[in-house]
């Protein structure tokens, strides 16, 4: 009986599925934009898994209100806190408070050997948001690191219409979908940004609806590769794609206030096992202990109690 009960253990060690984590984050799409819009890879990934409206901006009128800015909303989703916390107060990225950890430096510090990786439409998320490199987060360092296009202005030479943006996406989701297949990070954060420009440039319009169609596909390219991986190498993956904030009601071109539709987003993830948090008060700070748990990265009591989400998976 010993025997046996050795025998299935190992068995069943040699069977568990690694599990890792793919974050996607889609600039600037409101929740009624994405709904009109033809999103069959975000219908498919919703059908196996779950959608849900969700908020940023932090408690309306409280002292965790956050401006629903980008960068804002990026650090609201790396760190599990709202901008009186963790200190992102606009794009600019004056003073981060690093005391509050981003997902990535939790990964590196509780399990060091995970494979860390991001692929960026905008350089300073790794190096100002997560703070690569820098003291204050132990010298944080990835592994898979793609990102600063925005800078190579002879390979992308800058447009009034944005197509450059458009074609650094292009090629980060490439990057991306390589990696994946090859390498598997454990966890990695693909960031596209284009959905917003034509915001701000269009507002609620024909090419607003055509950047989201075309990052559907993009979305489908990720997927394609994640589902590869979890086909050929028993891995079991938690893919979650988010936006950062709303856009206003009159135009669709700004954002950045309290109004509902700016505050009004969504988390699309491919789990079904999702918990009533996930139906009713989802937001982007969920998505931090949502991954702890799922990473099953076991952090201090300390870390655990700063955070404002909840976890949304079962």
């Amino acid at each position: 009986m010993r025997l046996t009960l050795i025998i299935l253990l190992s068995f069943s060690q040699l069977n568990a599925q690694t599990k890792k984590c793919l974050l996607v984050l889609v600039d600037g799409i409101p929740a009624d934009v994405l709904e009109n819009t033809k999103t069959p890879n975000f219908d498919a990934m919703a059908q196996k898994g779950a959608y849900a409206r969700a908020y940023v901006g932090g408690e309306k009128g409280g002292i965790s209100e956050s401006p629903t800015i980008s960068a804002v909303g990026y650090n609201s989703m790396l760190t599990g806190t709202w901008a009186n916390k963790h200190n992102v107060w606009g794009n600019a990225i004056k003073d981060p408070n690093y005391h509050f950890p981003s997902l990535f430096k939790v990964a590196r510090d509780t399990r060091p050997e995970l494979k860390l990786g991001i692929f960026s439409t905008w350089e300073d998320n790794r190096t100002k948001l997560l703070g690569e490199g820098m003291e204050l987060t132990n010298f944080l360092r990835l592994d898979y690191v793609f990102d600063g296009y925005e800078k190579d202005t002879f390979s992308f030479p800058h447009d009034k219409q944005g197509e450059y943006i458009k074609n650094i996406d292009k090629l980060v989701v490439a990057k991306a979908k390589e990696t994946i297949q090859k390498y598997g990070p454990d966890l990695s954060w693909v960031y596209l940004e284009f959905t917003d420009d034509m915001g701000h440039k269009f507002g609620d319009s024909p090419q607003m609806t055509a950047a989201v169609e075309k990052m559907d596909k993009q979305i489908g390219q990720l997927w394609k590769a994640v589902k590869k991986r979890e086909k050929e190498f028993n891995e079991d993956w938690l893919v979650i794609v988010t936006t950062d904030h709303g856009r206003d009601t009159t135009s669709g071109k700004n954002h950045g206030g309290q109004s509902d539709r700016e505050r009004t987003t969504w988390i699309v993830c491919n789990k079904s096992h999702t918990n009533e948090r996930f139906k009713t008060g989802l937001a982007i700070v969920d998505i931090f202990p949502s991954v702890l748990k799922f990473l099953e990265l076991n952090v201090s009591t300390e870390i655990l109690n700063q955070i404002d989400g909840e976890e949304f998976l079962n």
